[in-house]
């Protein structure tokens, strides 16, 4: 099940006004804190917020454990289906494409891993409650697509431009409490699908882990001669 866990800004943008009431889907958490719930296998907690960028709104969705975050513009208001699908799409898609570019397909048994994510994503829930650490983050990466914005003139104009961005900023060093040294998120993110949707034991996991990074330093260094290439 996806957990959306809303900033006071995002449970107003998911709630409407009906007949002179307030109609939201946002609900009371079952605990203050988000460590303190009781999770099943395939919980995923996310935490949302949401700006005002050029008169469209922004929302911002950042994974808890990992930090893996993902960006919507021009979200609709109160359309809580169109944000979940959107949400899904971009989720697994990103996911997919990741593993494509670094090497990773060879641990991904196709059908099943898509049958629990799909099952993950069939379940979501909205509470109203924050997240100190996560929202530090969200909070940079909101302001630096605030500066991407000016200088672009507009926002992302489809799902491949938002998914750039999205990438540029897991490839971010970011540290947290229960992380000992600096961490990308989309490593940290394709690790924990690979192990909770593709059954990955510790070793596997690791392998996957390792190759990944392989990968990573090939292309730093074909980037890098390309570079000398053209002086």
């Amino acid at each position: 099940m996806l957990i959306f866990n809303c900033t006071e800004a995002a449970s107003n943008f998911f709630s409407r006004v009906s007949k002179g009431k307030k109609v939201t889907p946002v609900e009371k958490p079952p605990s203050p804190v988000i460590e303190g719930d009781e999770l099943g296998e395939l919980d995923e907690q996310w935490l949302v917020h949401v700006i005002t960028v050029q008169r469209k709104h922004v929302l911002f969705v950042i994974h808890v454990q990992t930090r893996y975050c993902m960006i919507f513009a021009g979200a609709k208001k109160a359309d809580v289906e169109g944000f979940v699908q959107r949400f899904s799409e971009r989720w697994i898609n990103g996911l997919m494409r990741h593993a494509g570019q670094h090497d990773l397909l060879r641990w991904v048994d196709d059908e099943p891993m898509m049958e629990r994510l799909q099952e993950s994503c069939r379940e979501y829930i909205f509470y109203k409650r924050g997240h100190r650490g996560a929202q530090k983050h969200l909070n940079e990466i909101s302001w630096i697509f605030e500066d991407c914005a000016a200088e672009w003139g507009t926002l992302p104009s489809d799902e491949f431009s938002a998914g750039r961005f999205d990438g540029s900023m897991n490839d971010t060093p970011r540290s947290s409490k229960g992380h000992k040294d600096y961490y990308y998120p989309d490593e940290e993110m394709i690790v924990h699908w690979l192990r909770r949707y593709g059954g990955l034991d510790e070793s596997a996991a690791q392998a996957a882990r390792e190759r990944r990074m392989e990968v990573k330093r090939e292309m730093r260094a074909f980037e890098r001669q390309l570079a000398q290439d053209a002086q």
